[in-house]
Formats: C-alpha cells, sequence, structure tokens
C-alpha cells in the first residue's frame, strides 16, 4: 500500500502557512461535511474516498521501540504523531473536523498503550487548536507585504503561535525538522535576494550554508537523489538480466528490508497497470476497427463501454495519456 500524499518538512509554500488544506477548515468544530456523506464515504475499508489505496503515515510502533521513547520512558513519539495527524487531517474537505479527530483518537487507542493514549489524545487537542489559530494568524498576515521579509515574519509569528499550545519538549518533537527546514530554505532565499552581494560572495555564503548543514537536513536532502540512484541500478540489473530477488537484496543494503519490500510491491502495481494498459489497447484497437464506419456516438460508446468495464471510475482520467 501506498503512504499517502502529505506535506514532506515545511517548504516555503508551508510557510505561507496553507499546506493540508487548512484554508478549508470550517470556523467551528463539528462544521463542515456530514458525517458519511457520500462524497467523504469510502467502500474498502478507506477513510475517505481520496485515501483508498493508501496506508496512514505515522509509524508510532517502530518509534516506540527506538531506544529512550515507549511506555517505560514516559516519552511520546512526537513527529510519528504528527505524521498520522497530517495524514487524517488531509481529510478536511470530505469529512468534518469532529469526525476526523474521532477517527484518529481510535487508531491511537489501537496503537498505543493505555499508558500513552490518554497523552497522545490531548496532544490532538493541543495540535488541533493550533491549527485553527494558524488559519486565524494567516489571515491577519495576508493582507501584508509579500517577499522574504514577510515571510520571516510568518515564520517567527507561526513560532510564537506555536509556543501557546506546545511546551519545549513537544514543540521540537512536532516541529523541530521542519524548523530546521524552512531557517535553510528563509537563509537561502535572503542570500539569493540580497541585491548587495556579488553572485561571488552569494555563491560563498551558500556553500557556508552547504558546509553547516545538519545531518538530518543533508540526508532529507539527499534522499530523493538515493531513491533515483537506486531505481537506476534496478534497470541496470534488469538490464543484464538480474532476479527481483538480486534487486531486492541491493534495495535492502541501498535503505533497508522494509523499503525494499514497498518497492517491490509498486514494480508488481506498476507491471500489472502496464499489462492491464497493454491488453486495453489491444481491445480498443479492435473496437475502432470494428466501429470505422459507425456513427461516431456509436463509436464512442463502444470505446465508453470498453473503460468502464476494465477500470474504475477514478482509473479512467488516466487512460487518455496511453491513447
Amino acid at each position: 500500500m501506498a503512504s499517502r500524499r502529505t506535506l514532506a518538512g515545511a517548504s516555503l509554500l508551508g510557510l505561507a502557512l496553507l499546506g493540508a488544506g487548512w484554508w478549508l477548515w470550517p470556523p467551528g468544530p463539528g462544521e463542515g461535511p456530514a458525517d458519511g456523506a457520500a462524497s467523504g464515504t469510502a467502500p474498502g475499508g478507506a477513510f475517505v474516498r481520496s485515501m483508498e489505496g493508501t496506508a496512514p503515515d505515522g509509524d508510532l510502533l517502530s518509534a516506540l521501540a527506538a531506544p529512550g521513547t515507549g511506555a517505560t520512558a514516559g516519552a511520546l513519539p512526537y513527529a510519528e504523531l504528527k505524521r498520522l495527524f497530517d495524514y487524517y487531517l488531509s481529510a478536511v474537505g470530505e469529512q468534518s473536523i469532529e469526525t476526523i479527530a474521532q477517527q484518529i483518537r481510535t487508531v491511537l487507542d489501537q496503537r498505543l498503550s493505555p499508558a500513552q493514549a490518554p497523552a497522545a489524545k490531548r496532544l490532538l487537542g493541543q495540535y488541533l487548536a493550533f491549527k485553527r489559530e494558524l488559519v486565524t494568524l494567516e489571515k491577519e498576515l495576508g493582507a501584508g507585504p509579500t517577499g522574504v521579509q514577510a515571510l520571516r515574519k510568518r515564520f517567527v509569528a507561526m513560532q510564537d503561535l506555536r509556543a501557546r499550545f506546545f511546551n519545549a519538549a513537544e514543540e521540537q518533537g512536532l516541529f523541530g525538522f521542519e524548523d530546521m527546514y524552512d531557517a535553510d530554505a528563509l537563509a537561502r532565499l535572503e542570500i539569493d535576494q540580497n541585491p548587495a552581494l556579488s553572485a561571488a560572495q552569494k555563491r560563498e555564503q551558500l556553500a557556508a550554508l552547504d558546509a553547516a548543514m545538519p545531518a538530518a537536513l543533508r540526508a532529507d536532502r539527499e534522499a530523493p537523489r538515493v531513491v533515483l540512484r537506486a531505481e537506476q541500478k534496478a534497470q541496470e540489473m534488469r538490464a543484464n538480466g538480474a532476479s527481483e530477488d538480486d534487486i531486492f537484496r541491493m534495495r535492502a543494503k541501498a535503505f533497508d528490508p522494509a523499503a525494499a519490500s514497498r518497492l517491490a510491491d509498486l514494480d508488481r502495481e506498476e507491471a500489472a497497470w502496464k499489462n492491464r494498459i497493454a491488453s486495453y489497447l489491444s481491445e480498443r484497437s479492435k473496437v475502432l476497427k470494428a466501429t470505422a464506419n459507425a456513427p461516431e456516438s456509436e463509436r464512442q460508446a463502444a470505446l465508453s463501454q470498453l473503460q468502464q468495464a476494465q477500470f474504475s471510475a477514478e482509473e479512467r482520467p488516466r487512460l487518455a495519456a496511453y491513447e
């Protein structure tokens, strides 16, 4: 199962406080689409229709198993909890805030011990209250000037707002990496937009930022290139006759066995999709040949019937790219 499309880190778009659909939030709790509304009810066990085929973000079990965490240490896996919260809160607009919050509370009861679930639920309440105030803050700042200084002002205002809802440990756990990401992005933008710096001075200062970049941020920036290199290696191995087991071992070494398993699942899904497309295009060619002299309406009806027989409503819009 694929992961949900949630925000990774806090880009400059995130600094504008518009991430994850928060501008869609209604002003009061419980407002929004009615529980179980047709637009938000998904068959097959997904919380909402747009989450079909995804798995919730937030690996609480692995985080709790790490040294220094767990119920005995009294610590919560803040970063993973935030990912879990944001996964379900991305359903704003398909379900009401209260319905989403109740779903999160249910998941917390399932995944956390009785000693930790109440604290995580309290944290959820704080997070929801903070997000509501964030919407208000964005409205207040939205009419102001734009540019890097405005982004800096928003960044500081957002940090000040968080201090009203979270203690230092919670704030660091929930937002520490995002703050590091944003601070680096702002520093680079300020250098780039500083008219007093020559091109050589800008390169020098950017190089200094690169040298001072924290290891966690460097790893995050490098991650896409690592994935790209691994996939290029997989293509080369396949071209040279390597087995899928060989590719799995290569990926497990580059990442870890769990990631290698997810990539193998994606390979199988992609292969299945390509086979379905090939079959569809073959059948489509036959339909077009059989209806070559038929009226256009009859031809389109036959093509539509073929598409409906082989693909879901969510899949059919993708077919135009292959035709």
